[in-house]
């Protein structure tokens, strides 16, 4: 990920802005099953990040379908959105983090896979035009 935290999007003006889909696995069940402890990691991801929060954290359970079944999680910042969906039968976690400010994937995919003790994630980014 070195090449992707090195660019500064003010000095690459063809880049809107950074798109990351972390995806963790084997999380500890009762760390995304705590709509409070949710919330507090989007406050310590924030802080980490460098990234203003906008409004309160979102966490919501909800779905019908047992594959489904978790808390989501919407928080807004002012350069974009940071989401995530926490899968009850699976143990995963999916985050999503999207900002036209320059931030560090990988900072944000060690930090999550730690605080949600996953034993390990897969993530892919995309820089945005």
């Amino acid at each position: 990920m070195t090449a992707i935290s090195a660019i500064n999007l003010e000095t690459a003006p063809e880049v809107w802005g950074i798109a990351s889909a972390i995806d963790i696995y084997d999380c500890c069940p009762a760390r995304i099953r705590d709509a409070g402890l949710i919330k507090n990691f989007v406050i310590e991801l924030c802080d980490l990040i460098e990234m203003k929060r906008f409004g309160e954290t979102q966490v919501v359970h909800f779905g019908e379908d047992e594959k489904v079944a978790g808390f989501s999680m919407v928080q807004l910042i002012e350069t974009s959105l940071i989401s995530a969906h926490f899968a009850n039968k699976t143990n995963a976690a999916y985050l999503d983090v999207f900002s036209c400010k320059t931030y560090d994937p990988e900072k944000v995919r060690a930090f999550a896979q730690s605080y949600f003790s996953g034993s390990f994630s897969s993530m892919n980014v995309t820089l945005r035009h």
